[in-house]
């Protein structure tokens, strides 16, 4: 995985959690929906950069 994306994604992930946790907090069910997203959005990007690099180790193919 490229450190860009793998940061990004971790990055991505960490602002979710912190959104879904201010949501339950303050009782913002929007907040807390906008977080899960993210979340879920981030192990997405995730599972298809690890995809990738799974395919580039199979194939040996170099960026």
């Amino acid at each position: 995985m490229g450190d860009n994306s793998k940061t990004h994604a971790k990055v991505d992930e960490a602002k979710g959690k912190v959104k879904e946790t201010i949501g339950h907090a303050v009782g913002n069910e929007r907040l807390e929906a906008e977080g899960r997203a993210e979340q879920a959005q981030a192990d997405a990007r995730q599972a298809g950069e690890k995809a990738k690099d799974a395919a580039k180790d199979i194939f040996h193919t170099h960026d």
